[in-house]
């Protein structure tokens, strides 16, 4: 198969592949005589597990770190849900991030007259006053 097919298989653009390829998520896809690659279903399908972990959140760095433990064997097993672990705990302290910018909009958005207009008012008079500060 050629990378535009395996794109359309997988939903992964061919650039994004190519730059799996490169940084070793997927293993090296064998090329023809001319040098194009010619994928098989074995590389669609690393393709698709690297998408996969990845929408499911890992970085690249904790993906290439699985991947390589992965090779080595199940010895590396415990090694490998630590990363899982790791990043679902990561994961859980940007969702709790996330939550508070949330609630924080919400509530300058449910109370923009008596909160936000204030606010605005006095940045920008401080503003004003900072102006003509620097002009003297």
């Amino acid at each position: 198969m050629n990378i535009k097919k395996v794109s359309e298989l997988s939903g992964v653009s061919a650039d994004t592949i190519r730059y799996y390829e490169r940084i070793g998520l997927i293993p090296p896809v064998k090329r023809s005589d001319n040098g194009i690659r010619d994928f098989d279903e074995e590389d669609l399908r690393w393709i698709v597990f690297s998408r996969q972990m990845r929408n499911a959140g890992l970085s690249i760095e904790s993906l290439v770190e699985y991947l390589t433990l992965f090779q080595v064997g199940n010895e590396t097993v415990p090694a490998r849900k630590e990363i899982i672990a790791d990043q679902i705990a990561e994961l859980k302290e940007k969702a709790t991030e996330l939550n508070t910018a949330i609630e924080r909009l919400e509530f300058k958005l449910a109370n923009y007259e008596e909160h936000m207009i204030p606010a605005e008012s006095a940045l920008r008079d401080f503003n004003q006053h900072r102006l003509k500060d620097l002009s003297h």
